[in-house]
């Protein structure tokens, strides 16, 4: 009888603390799943998946959603494209086109659509037809900028090269996304 009293001031005590903690109350949801109670942090509201680029030169890749978790490997290549393919409040955890992923803090990404020729040579067309005049030639890991994509093509720029890419000759965009 007399131990129920202090668990019952010791719960108490928890949910004070755990209610002045800066964030704790805000940041989370709680919702009841048959039995079980689970926590969801909030994201962005984005759609997931999605495509963002890489906003430097170096971005440290994690092993999770933050500074705890060691960094696994570094990008050092900016305007790369990769993919979000989660949200954990403010760390993504992203893709390569290589199909390598970790998680990175939402800074260091932006919403530039960029794309990356993945496997083989791409050809750059005038307009977007396969008998369109060739204006460049594309090797595989050659990354750019998507303007838009209409159809099976994208208009990119590579360097001061402006043109039409068959969107199944590059990674950083979905097959029916639109982009404007």
């Amino acid at each position: 009888m007399g131990i129920r009293p202090t668990l019952t001031l010791w719960a108490t005590f928890a949910a004070v603390i755990a209610l002045s903690l800066p964030g704790i109350a805000t940041s989370q949801t709680i919702s009841r799943s048959g039995d079980k109670a689970t926590t969801q942090r909030k994201g962005s509201g984005l759609p997931i998946p999605r495509f963002a680029s890489l906003r430097s030169d170096e971005v440290n890749v994690r092993a999770g959603p933050g500074t705890r978790y060691p960094i696994e490997w570094v990008f050092r290549r900016k305007a790369l494209p990769v993919e979000i393919v989660a949200e954990y409040e403010n760390y993504r955890k992203i893709r390569d086109w290589q199909g390598a992923s970790g998680w990175v803090h939402q800074s260091l990404l932006s919403g530039k659509r960029s794309f990356i020729v993945s496997s083989k040579a791409a050809s750059v067309h005038k307009t977007p037809a396969v008998s369109a005049e060739i204006v460049a030639r594309l090797e595989p890991e050659v990354m750019g900028e998507i303007r838009s994509c209409t159809g099976d093509w994208c208009r990119v720029r590579v360097s001061n090269v402006t043109g039409w890419i068959q969107r199944t000759s590059m990674w950083g965009v979905y097959k029916s996304e639109p982009i404007n």
